[in-house]
């Protein structure tokens, strides 16, 4: 296994990066009514998922604040699936693209409820 040497390194970061640009690809078709409110909210919910694993990972030497900005990151992921729903209900995305980004978050939480079950394996 390769070290891993910055938060880019780790899968979850890279997945939930990946769901934050999926996500800014498919609102951009999202009603211009929507602008301040659900395009923005899903975009800052998911873009958030990813800047908290990253200011998580920085923290990892001290257990508590690693476990409480994995917590807001896992926090944030499930506020995108809320989101995800609103969009499938307004029907502003299709059924599949919703099936699969809900998917996606649904694994980036189980990621950060392992890595919150086991801060030691984070630590150095």
């Amino acid at each position: 296994m390769e070290k891993i040497r910055t938060h880019k390194d780790l899968n979850v970061y890279q997945l939930s990066f990946e769901g934050g640009m999926e996500i800014f690809e498919i609102s951009k078709s999202f009603p211009k009514e929507e602008k301040y409110s659900i395009t923005d909210q899903i975009r800052r919910s998911s873009r958030s998922v990813t800047a908290n694993i990253a200011e998580a990972f920085r923290k990892r030497r001290y257990p508590k604040a690693f476990i409480a900005k994995l917590s807001d990151s896992e926090g944030e992921a499930a506020e995108t699936q809320v989101w995800l729903d609103y969009a499938l209900a307004c029907k502003y995305i299709e059924k599949d693209n919703y099936i699969k980004l809900f998917d996606k978050y649904d694994h980036i939480i189980a990621m950060i409820i392992n890595m919150i079950n086991k801060p030691q394996n984070w630590s150095f």
